[in-house]
């Protein structure tokens, strides 16, 4: 899990910097809404391995890489990982207290819209369904509907271009923009990066109305004052589109400025090469694996179906089997020596561990107590690809730590 979050909040951070880079300030409204959209698919799709780059070009051993082990002198890593299951649960249960406080405000918000859709007066305007609210608020729409203060429109204070403004977020169907990335920001709500790409996309919607009105009254500067005498009301409405949102200079600029199609042609081509680089980056088939994924034995690669090796008792009772069996030397101990080993062994197709490798010694004697401990391990539940066995090479680091630490 954690290794999925920090894989998307990269992918997230990268689409963001290239979008702040080369989209934000190009007149490209709707290749941006779809790249935002599609940045935020990509970023939470691609980490999930849910097929392999690799295994369309390449057929070959699968290498998986293990959690560290931590094995402190005088002291077991029982201890240590039961202390570290511990602050791992907890955070668990304050992440799902945060999402179930979030969730339940979105079905508030909005079941609020819908009762007002039922509840509320309504009138044709221009084809299009305006609710009468008693709240002070300015119009905003929210699925097939323009919500207006029922005071303001009966005496005619709501001018047409706001009601334009409000008809194209409604034609181009932002609400279901507003509820996709709403969603996304419940369940991901640790992800920092999440709030930019939102208020990116809120803006982007304001891009698209405005240009809409532009076209349909062709009075720009008109248009420009009339955000300008909204611009002092900040409040804005939950899941809805707001005539106000975001009434800043840069806002105003885009309005009037003109386009470049050279640029914009290779600013698109420079974004699609982006993509296809952290695809193939994040898709490849050799995948650092935390414990809880290496709990899912069977997952999808390419058009492949593979089983994971497994140890008798699960990976756990691997970890365990390494660290109760590891024996430190006298020397290392008296000497309070902190370091890190690393090893790698091949799983069979019958289950048995051979190729032991030391990738990485530290010297004291560690990287042949590692081998002596791998090579009396039982035999693993072997790993296969569409039904049939075959050989997993594993990557496993040891620390070992003072227990002073």
């Amino acid at each position: 899990m954690i290794t999925y979050l920090l894989k998307s909040g990269v992918l997230l951070a990268v689409f963001f910097a290239v979008y702040k880079l080369l989209l934000e300030n190009e007149r490209m409204f709707r290749f941006n809404r779809a790249y935002l959209i599609g940045s935020l698919i990509f970023s939470f799709v691609i980490p999930l391995q849910l097929f392999s780059i690799k295994t369309m070009f390449e057929t070959g051993i699968s290498t998986i890489q293990l959690d560290g082990i931590v094995i402190q002198t005088g002291r077991t890593p029982l201890n240590e990982s039961d202390i570290m299951q511990n602050i791992f649960y907890f955070l668990i249960r304050i992440y799902a207290f945060v999402l179930l406080v979030l969730g339940l405000r979105f079905v508030l918000n909005f079941v609020s819209f819908f009762l007002k859709l039922k509840r509320k007066e309504t009138r044709l305007v221009n084809g299009v369904k305006v609710v009468l609210i008693d709240e002070a608020v300015l119009p905003h729409s929210f699925w097939n509907a323009i919500f207006i203060n029922k005071t303001d429109f009966e005496t005619g204070k709501i001018p047409s271009e706001l009601i334009a403004h409000e008809k194209a977020h409604l034609e181009q169907h932002h609400t279901l923009d507003i509820l996709f990335v709403e969603a996304l920001r419940i369940v991901f709500w640790i992800n920092p990066i999440l709030p930019y790409f939102i208020k990116a996309i809120k803006l982007n919607h304001e891009f698209l109305a405005d240009e809409a009105v532009n076209k349909q009254f062709g009075e720009v500067s008109n248009y420009q004052n009339l955000l300008l005498e909204f611009a002092s009301n900040k409040q804005t409405v939950p899941l809805a589109s707001n005539i106000n949102y975001q009434i800043t200079k840069k806002r105003l600029i885009m309005m009037t400025k003109r386009e470049s199609v050279v640029k914009a042609v290779f600013k698109v081509v420079t974004v699609f090469a982006v993509c296809i680089v952290l695809l193939f980056a994040f898709s490849s088939e050799a995948v650092a694996q935390d414990a809880n994924f290496m709990n899912n034995k069977v997952y999808k690669a390419g058009d492949s179906e593979i089983k994971q090796p497994e140890f008798p008792g699960g990976i756990i009772e691997f970890y365990k089997f390494v660290g109760q069996r590891f024996r430190i030397s006298d020397e290392v101990s008296k000497k309070n020596i902190d370091t890190k080993i690393y090893i790698q062994f091949m799983v069979e197709k019958d289950g048995s561990l051979s190729e032991i490798t030391i990738v990485k010694d530290a010297g004291y004697g560690l990287g042949e107590e590692a081998t002596r401990v791998l090579k009396l391990s039982p035999n693993w539940i072997p790993g296969t690809e569409n039904g049939k066995p075959v050989r997993v090479l594993y990557s496993l680091p040891i620390t070992i730590q003072s227990e002073t630490k």
